[in-house]
């Protein structure tokens, strides 16, 4: 057990952090670590039957957390992209894959029907982690790629029902008694309501019964208790859903909804979130190990045109329904990519399918590597996104800058973010004119809705410059974020514009140096004088004087100002620039103690 637990955490320790800074991303990092160690390479594990079974668990949790981050009323916001959308993507996905294995083999139009429907759902567990790691989650995309996910995780319910009806040879008891549940053998009706009645009662308890305990757990004062409960809570849905033969991911999913408006969910979603990672690791390596690839090269032809079929085909549906619900390009093209895979259900479908004799063996395992294969592929599809995305978005910059810039006789802003935009409004409100430019077209789209003009535009590029006015503007300002950016624009601004002041932000000391090198009018680090202001109210919290914090704000700020000039000589040498730095805190720890003396000797001869 401790050296299986040990290979498991070596492997995603060496593999994901390769994936990452491949741009890979951790998902396909667990992938990879999981074929590694898999039978089909180091066989350093053996069958992932049980592991997986706990694994699984991660995707659980998963959807708990994303529950919590949903309120009520913003979920009921969805209901028309989780029923519209969600409920196409499945009827249509899987009819697609049911006639092409209609026209396409001699197996029964039971087995196509029951191939489709799990074909058709895509990962959760893959697409939530990938979207959420690129910070696309929230996007349109993202929203509207959760609503299908989420449907998807729905239509499992009626899926592994619906499995027995579809039954091509008869099935035995043993097989009966395993997928047994405590619903099976009443009235179809019964067992609706029963679930339900089952989800309305998560509902209730966790809207009315688990704030008191939370807040009793929390008295208690320990930390370790509010996590246990919290995972409990957890498991017990779990348990209660599987045993009547619901959803797991949906009970907890609807319990995280509930607890979304509780004054505890950030503790909960903190406390739990770890588990959530380690278990969600731990199935994507179990997937990886699971590709059997030795009959994937007895079978390469057939299984590699399995798998470009089958992202093809959902490719093509959720191309198609996006244009339909008017997403627009870029968005189209990520819910394409992140939806178009097999998921983990068709893992639990796939395995219901043989129990229930809907297929036999060998169509199993190859529907299992098809589906295991496409999410492997899954992380590559967003990296092409992202490549494609990066193209026409300098594309775009380079066709809008082509576009008619009006000249300004006063001020250019390169750069419009957080930094541009407050100094922009503070020159535009004194009266001066502006030429703003940015070279993001995601940063101008969303900066035009809120009604500024800006302008698409690489201000590194003289002609550009001289088309927004530099041969006779006063002064330029340089804000953007990326320091080998801004060293351009002001080494081109001084090339081309010699006559026109520069000031810019810089983005930490480093680049300050190199910004001073170049001879720039002024410069503002971006968090320094936060910083300074914030430390001023650390000393008030701390008991000093507001008028004496001021002054040591000032001395610090002046000090650091004379520090950072001459220490320019030295920049680059480590070793002279650490002594003198170790130095010049020396210096003004002596001084704030000086001033602190004089302040004190002040006050003692004051009259009373």
């Amino acid at each position: 057990m401790l050296v299986s637990a040990f290979i498991y955490l070596l492997a995603a320790v060496v593999a994901v952090p390769f994936a990452k800074r491949l741009g890979l991303g951790s998902v396909l990092g667990y992938l990879l670590a999981g074929i590694l160690i898999g039978p089909s390479m180091l066989h350093l594990v053996g069958d992932q039957t049980d592991v997986m079974h706990v694994a699984e668990f991660g995707v659980v949790m998963m959807l708990f957390l994303v529950g919590l981050e949903l309120q009520p009323s913003r979920l009921w916001s969805l209901r028309k992209p989780i029923l519209g959308l969600g409920g196409l993507q499945v009827l249509l996905t899987a009819s697609a894959i049911t006639l092409a294995l209609r026209f396409s083999s001699s197996m029964p139009w039971q087995t196509c029907v029951a191939i489709g429907l799990a074909l058709a759902l895509s990962s959760t567990a893959i697409v939530i982690q990938s979207l959420s790691e690129r910070g696309q989650l929230d996007t349109p995309a993202g929203r509207n790629a959760f609503s299908v996910l989420l449907f998807q995780d729905i239509a499992v319910i009626p899926i592994l029902a619906l499995f027995p009806l579809l039954a091509t040879m008869p099935v035995s008891n043993e097989v009966a008694h395993h997928s047994s549940n405590l619903l099976n053998g009443l009235p179809t009706w019964l067992q609706v309501i029963a679930s339900l009645g089952s989800i309305a009662l998560i509902v209730l308890i966790g809207r009315y019964a688990l704030r008191p305990i939370f807040r009793f757990i929390a008295d208690t004062d320990m930390r370790e208790l509010f996590t246990a409960f919290a995972l409990l809570l957890v498991v017990g849905i779990a348990l209660a859903m599987s045993a009547i033969g619901l959803s797991a991911a949906l009970g907890t999913f609807l319990a995280g909804v509930v607890l979304a408006e509780s004054e505890f969910r950030h503790e909960i979603e903190v406390d739990i979130a770890p588990f959530k990672s380690l278990l969600l690791g731990l199935f994507f390596i179990t997937v990886g190990a699971n590709i059997d690839f030795s009959v994937v090269a007895s079978n390469l032809g057939l299984i590699g045109v399995l798998v470009l079929a089958l992202i093809a085909i959902k490719a093509l549906v959720l191309l198609g329904l996006s244009q339909i619900f008017r997403m627009g390009k870029m968005p189209a093209l990520l819910f394409t990519a992140a939806l178009a895979q097999g998921g983990e259900f068709a893992f639990v479908l796939a395995s219901a399918g043989l129990q229930f004799s809907v297929f036999d063996a060998h169509t199993t395992s190859l529907m299992t590597i098809v589906v295991a294969l496409s999410m492997l592929m899954a992380p590559l599809l967003f990296v092409a996104f992202e490549a494609y995305a990066n193209r026409v978005n300098q594309e775009a910059n380079f066709d809008h800058e082509t576009e008619d810039v009006p000249p300004t006789c006063d001020v250019i802003i390169a750069g419009y973010g957080r930094f541009g935009q407050i100094i922009g409004r503070f020159l535009s409100s004194a009266g001066y004119d502006l030429t703003i430019l940015d070279h993001s077209a995601s940063q101008i789209e969303l900066v035009r809705r809120f009604g500024s003009t800006v302008y698409y535009g690489d201000a590194a590029r003289a002609d550009l410059l001289a088309a927004a006015g530099a041969a006779s503007a006063k002064l330029l300002v340089v804000g953007v974020d990326n320091v080998d950016k801004s060293l351009e624009i002001v080494r081109t601004a001084k090339k081309h514009f010699p006559t026109m002041k520069i000031v810019a932000r810089a983005v930490d000391r480093r680049h300050t140096y190199e910004l001073l090198a170049e001879e720039v009018e002024a410069i503002r680090r971006e968090v320094f004088h936060p910083a300074l202001e914030l430390g001023v109210d650390a000393l008030k919290i701390l008991g000093r004087d507001g008028e004496e914090a001021e002054r040591m704000m000032q001395i610090f700020s002046e000090h650091d100002q004379a520090t950072l000039l001459k220490l320019a000589d030295v920049w680059g040498d480590d070793q002279s620039y650490g002594r003198a730095i170790r130095q010049h805190v020396e210096d003004l720890r002596t001084i704030l103690m000086e001033d602190a003396a004089r302040d004190a000797a002040r006050s003692d001869d004051t009259p009373d």
